[in-house]
């Protein structure tokens, strides 16, 4: 344990051979193996590309990933362990989020050359802050090091190693072929210095006999002169979150296998895939719910016959609306909704059912008004700031049914103004910010939030995490389920016990096939019980 501030907590990287790899798992199960085994622990990230955020404590957008793996360690995340996030807006484009606000939008040359020579000292004060307050700090790389035309202002990978005076684990993934040569082709494209760092390699997701594997570890070894540090075999049913919408397919392809819909006591639920989704963690526990197939649809022809339909969250709200016109699934969502089939809408999509929308300073598009779906009488003003807040309250769907509290955050750049119109709406949520109030003796005040149509069939909400509120998401689909003429079920899936448990499995499936000794070794330290 340290014994005085002058300590600068050990530090120990992961980088990959290329995306999607499973760098931001690999990091979480080392986050909770590190602090099942007694230390202090955080992650670290200098610079993210998601469009899943993660709102902390005190009301900043970070990636998800980094949230997921302060999880993971049992603390608050904090800005520090993701002081640079870039949330793709267009083609070539991103909005450039510091220490968890939004700067402005860039392209990646502008980024490039204008913004990375500043962004070196945000990340390294950073991840000093973040050294001299645990002893552990596990960062994570992004992409390849060995992206050529990117290493002279590389920020996220060597240079970040370097200056974190970390060990770097190299992780390939077996599951997409051509491990090895990724590997040895990964330190041919690294300079000796980024060469030595380089303590050994992870391969991850494997399936099958690893003995059958074993003359090519040796090979590699020999070829490299370098350890393997351990071979993953692949984790089905984990449920944990990714940051990469490229992984959407992936996680509906894991999740638990499920009676056909066919059979009549499965709900079919929709979600139009919009171009730019974000934050479809916010889908997660639906995946989990035995009597729910979730599938996502991206053109009329795949639309079917569902029994509800989610509108989510979008990065750029206006300019996937007006895709869903182009490509016609826009005739199917007004026909679904004219028809008063079961919807709901979050963020993004919640603004789509108001009456339009409207940019007159060109936040999200060229277009200064966008006809929504006209469910609800409002409009949506895109402003320049955005809201990004952690909350709390209650959810009421309709007038008749009991109150269910709710937790979940907020991140819009989406203002609501109330129009004049004949459409009876409900605000079915009342909420307050975390942050307001917490005092004992504090008044609580809660404001409306949302729209829900009378029956409830039809409801929106600007809350992130919605489904994530174990009651409230069964007494949904059970509302959904009893319109169909089937009986309600008990709310059995309790996500957040879940996701403890996954964290737990996942620690315990990488303790059993890696080279944990080693790994301490590397880091100076005394593995647990040793």
């Amino acid at each position: 344990m340290q014994s005085g501030p002058e300590q600068q907590g050990r530090t120990i990287m992961l980088q990959g051979t290329a995306s999607d790899v499973g760098k931001s798992l690999m990091t979480a199960a080392l986050c909770r193996i590190f602090t099942q085994d007694g230390y202090s622990v955080a992650p670290f990230k200098s610079q993210n590309m998601s469009l899943n955020s993660y709102v902390t404590w005190d009301g900043k957008e970070i990636g998800r990933a980094q949230g997921m793996q302060a999880d993971a360690c049992g603390i608050l995340a904090t800005t520090d362990m993701n002081p640079i996030l870039l949330k793709p807006s267009g083609e070539m484009r991103s909005q450039v989020v510091v220490h968890g606000k939004p700067l402005r939008d860039l392209n990646a040359r502008e980024y490039r050359e204008s913004y990375l020579p500043l962004a070196e000292g945000i990340v390294r004060e950073a991840l000093g802050r973040l050294r001299g307050s645990c002893e552990i700090v596990v960062l994570e790389g992004a992409g390849s090091p060995a992206e050529i035309n990117l290493k002279d202002r590389d920020i996220v990978n060597m240079r970040m190693a370097a200056w974190a005076e970390a060990p770097v684990i190299l992780v390939a993934d077996i599951d997409r072929g051509g491990v090895f040569a990724s590997i040895v082709g990964t330190l041919e494209l690294l300079e000796q210095e980024e060469r030595d760092r380089v303590c050994g390699f992870v391969i991850n997701k494997f399936r099958g006999d690893v003995s059958l594997l074993q003359p090519g570890l040796d090979w590699l070894e020999r070829k490299t002169g370098k350890p393997v540090l351990g071979v993953i075999p692949y984790l089905p049913d984990l449920g944990l979150e990714d940051e990469d919408s490229l992984s959407l397919g992936k996680q509906l392809e894991s999740a638990p296998a499920k009676p056909d819909s066919a059979s009549g006591d499965v709900l079919d639920i929709a979600v139009v895939r919009l171009p730019r989704i974000s934050n479809f963690t916010d889908l997660d526990p639906l995946r989990f719910e035995q009597d729910v197939r979730l599938r996502f649809v991206e053109g009329p022809g795949q639309w079917g016959s569902p029994d509800a339909v989610i509108l989510p969250g979008s990065k750029n709200t206006a300019e996937d609306l007006i895709w869903m016109k182009d490509n016609g699934l826009a005739d199917r969502m007004q026909a679904h909704l004219g028809a008063r089939g079961w919807t709901a809408g979050i963020c993004g999509g919640y603004e789509m059912l108001g009456a339009r929308l409207l940019d007159p300073l060109h936040v999200e598009s060229e277009s200064e008004v966008i006809e929504g779906f006209g469910v609800f009488p409002f409009e949506v003003t895109f402003a320049e700031e955005k809201r990004t807040e952690r909350i709390e309250g209650f959810a009421q769907l309709t007038g008749d049914k009991a109150s269910l509290p709710i937790t979940g955050y907020e991140i819009h750049m989406g203002v609501v103004h109330d129009t004049d119109g004949d459409v009876s709406v409900h605000r079915p949520f009342r909420i307050r910010n975390e942050r307001e109030g917490d005092a004992a003796d504090a008044v609580r005040e809660y404001i409306p939030e949302g729209a829900a149509a009378p029956d409830g069939r039809i409801w929106g909400t600007f809350v992130h995490g919605i489904l994530h509120n174990d009651d409230f998401r069964r007494d949904w689909l059970n509302d959904i389920r009893e319109s169909k003429g089937l009986r309600r079920l008990p709310a059995a899936l309790r996500f957040q016990e879940r996701r403890e448990q996954a964290f737990d499995r996942l620690a315990g499936h990488v303790r059993a096939h890696l080279n944990l000794s080693r790994i301490y070794e590397l880091l100076g330290l005394r593995e647990e019980g040793t």
